[in-house]
C-alpha cells in the first residue's frame, strides 16, 4: 500500500499516514508558470495499491485537476489499483437538474475521475447519497455521525437535555442517525430557500423550549442556514444552540457570521483545512477524521468490510 497526497489538505494526509504507519509517497505536485498542474511520482509504484488523499475544496477546480493528473500519472506508472480518497467531494451540491438548461456537475466530476483511471473512490458524508450511483466503480461513503456523536458525548454530560436538530427537511435522515446514537429527541427547522446560498426559517417543528440544541448538517458554506436556524431555536425558547458539521467550506464572511451569531460553538471535522481567519477567540473547533479515514483505507487495502466501521 502507498499513500499519495495532493496539496488540498496536506496536514490530514500526514495524520492519516501517521495513523497507518505508512510514509507518504515521494512526489512533486507543482504548477507551471501559467498555473498548469505538473506531477512527478518520485518512487516506483508499479503493481502497488495506491491511495490519493485529496479533497476538492477551494480552489475547487485546481484541487480537482491535481487529483485527475495524479490519477493519470499513477495509471501510466502501472499502479495496480488507484483509490481516490476525497474527504470532501466538491460539486456535490450540483447533484440534479434544478431547472431548464442546468448541468448535473456532480455526475460530470464522477465521469472525469473514472476516465482519468481511478479504480475506486473513498469519500465522506456526500451531500446526497445518490452520488454514489454516479460512479460505475466501487464508492465508499464514510459517515461522520459516530465520530461527532462521540465528541458530543464527551462534551455534553446531561444527555436528557440534548435535542438534535436538522437545519432543513432534507437533512432529517442525517440528523436522525446522530440522534439515535445519543438516544436524543429530534427537531426540524423548516427552511425555505429563495436562491443559491440564501435561506430563511419558516417554522420550527418540535418543542425546543429549555433544551440544549445541537444542529447537525453535512456542510457549512456561507453560514446563513445554520446561523438563521440557531436564532430561530433561541427565539423558540432553546437554552443554547451548538452546531456539528462534517465539511467546513466557510466561504466569504462565514467565520465572522458564526462568531457574531447566537451559536455557542461550531464543531467540524478536518476534511477541509481550517482557513487562516479561524484563530483564537473563535467559536469554531475541529475534530480530526484521520483515524476514521485511516481505518477505512486499511480495510480496503486488506479487502475487509468498510461498513463494519459503523455497526
Amino acid at each position: 500500500m502507498k499513500l499519495l497526497a495532493g496539496n488540498s489538505n496536506r496536514a490530514l494526509a500526514e495524520a492519516v499516514a501517521s495513523h497507518l504507519d505508512v510514509p507518504l509517497t515521494r512526489a512533486q505536485v507543482k504548477r507551471f508558470a501559467d498555473n498548469e498542474v505538473w506531477v512527478t511520482i518520485d518512487e516506483n509504484v508499479r503493481g502497488e495499491d495506491v491511495f490519493i488523499i485529496q479533497s476538492t475544496n477551494y480552489p475547487a477546480n485546481d484541487n480537482l485537476m491535481e487529483l485527475l493528473v495524479c490519477v493519470d500519472a499513477l495509471k501510466r506508472a502501472s499502479a495496480r489499483r488507484i483509490t481516490a480518497v476525497m474527504p470532501y467531494f466538491g460539486y456535490a451540491r450540483q447533484d440534479r437538474k434544478t431547472g431548464g438548461r442546468t448541468p448535473i456537475s456532480a455526475k460530470l466530476v464522477a465521469n472525469l475521475i473514472e476516465r482519468a483511471g481511478a479504480d475506486r473512490v473513498l469519500t465522506m458524508d456526500l451531500h446526497s447519497g445518490q452520488i454514489q450511483g454516479f460512479f460505475d466503480i466501487p464508492t465508499d461513503n464514510l459517515l461522520s455521525a459516530p465520530l461527532l456523536a462521540n465528541d458530543i458525548k464527551a462534551n455534553y454530560h446531561k444527555p436528557n437535555e440534548i435535542m438534535v436538530v436538522s437545519p432543513d427537511v432534507g437533512g432529517v435522515v442525517r440528523a436522525l442517525a446522530v440522534a439515535s446514537r445519543l438516544e436524543a429527541e429530534l427537531a426540524i427547522v423548516d427552511k425555505r430557500r429563495s436562491g443559491p446560498g440564501k435561506s430563511e426559517v419558516a417554522n420550527v417543528i418540535g418543542d425546543v423550549s429549555g433544551r440544549r440544541c445541537i444542529l447537525f448538517d453535512d456542510m457549512i458554506d456561507g453560514g446563513g442556514t445554520l446561523c438563521n436556524a440557531a436564532q430561530a431555536l433561541i427565539d423558540n425558547g432553546a437554552e443554547e444552540v451548538s452546531a456539528y458539521v462534517t465539511h467546513g467550506v466557510l466561504s466569504g464572511a462565514a467565520v465572522e457570521r458564526v462568531n457574531g451569531s447566537v451559536l455557542k460553538e461550531l464543531v467540524m471535522t478536518d476534511t477541509i483545512p481550517a482557513p487562516d481567519r479561524v484563530a483564537g477567540g473563535s467559536k469554531i473547533r475541529y475534530v480530526s477524521c484521520d483515524k476514521l479515514l485511516g481505518e477505512a483505507i486499511r480495510r480496503i487495502a486488506n479487502e475487509e468490510s468498510v461498513s463494519k466501521l459503523f455497526d
